[in-house]
């Protein structure tokens, strides 16, 4: 059985849906909370770019738009889709934890990491660097838009979500079965099965890994590692950037907007600057 992530065909046909969704998401995002809020055209950055579905997305409405990830075979499909589409953007092979960028790059307006890819980033510093590393791509005012699910560690009932998707007759049922989440190690289990139906025939796929896991006050604890960054405010993954999310124990689809402090020079330390503006607590 194949790894998902080394067939990017099917994951994209599950996870293509929504992008021109979350494109115009991030563009009305620049425009509410960006450094240059009437900017047309835009320097973006996507962490873990995946089978590009939002670098080609983004390019298209004329952004400018560059990417990474850690799969070789997203990447080539993400190249593909572009000489498809006679888009380019600048794609590389790197990890969240400690990407470099090519030489002579300018500063970006806009960074984001959606569906919770962030919490591939399994050790204690990881996260932390990943987030310094941002903060050194982006412009003063620049934003970064990170979502992610977040874990109720009493509820130990194992979690069950399926997408079902079609294109030029591939038919794709995803099914994603998350365990309950070990407080100590910070880890969930999750299980990927893929069933694809193709010029009538019919495959499966399995695929394992774990993710990160956060509650409230453990992303509260990330922000506060990140003095870079202010929260500027909150939503969930509709989407909507006119409805902005109060953050509660019922909270767990997060999506963040982080902006990177003008002056760094002039970050208060944390013991004076809650991570969670008292708006959006």
């Amino acid at each position: 059985m194949s790894n998902w992530y080394d067939t990017p065909l099917y994951y994209d046909i599950i996870f293509d849906e929504d992008s021109q969704k979350e494109a115009a998401f991030l563009e009305t995002l620049n425009a509410q909370h960006g450094a240059d809020p009437t900017a047309k055209i835009l320097r973006i950055l996507e962490p873990a770019c995946g089978s590009g579905r939002l670098i080609a997305a983004l390019a298209q409405r004329g952004h400018h738009i560059s990417g990474f990830d850690l799969n070789s075979h997203m990447l080539d499909y993400a190249h593909q889709r572009l000489q498809k589409q006679n888009l380019s953007a600048p794609l590389w092979q790197d990890r969240l934890e400690d990407f470099t960028l090519p030489t002579t790059t300018p500063p970006f307006d806009l960074a984001h990491c959606l569906v919770s890819t962030f919490k591939y980033i399994l050790d204690d510093l990881g996260p932390t660097s990943h987030l310094h590393h941002v903060a050194n791509a982006l412009r003063p005012g620049g934003l970064y838009i990170l979502g992610f699910h977040l874990t109720d560690y009493s509820d130990q009932k194992p979690q069950h979500e399926r997408w079902v998707a079609e294109r030029e007759g591939i038919h794709v049922i995803c099914n994603t079965h998350t365990w309950p989440a070990d407080r100590s190690t910070r880890q969930e289990k999750l299980r990927n099965r893929l069933r694809i139906t193709r010029d009538g025939q019919t495959t499966h796929q399995e695929t394992h890994w774990q993710f990160r896991t956060y509650d409230l006050p453990q992303v509260k604890a990330l922000l506060k590692s990140a003095p870079q960054f202010e929260l500027v405010t909150c939503h969930d993954f509709n989407y909507n950037a006119t409805a902005p999310l109060k953050l509660n124990h019922t909270t767990f689809d997060l999506v963040l907007v982080l902006r990177k402090k003008p002056n760094p020079n002039l970050i208060p330390t944390p013991s004076n600057s809650p991570p969670f503006p008292d708006s959006i607590v």
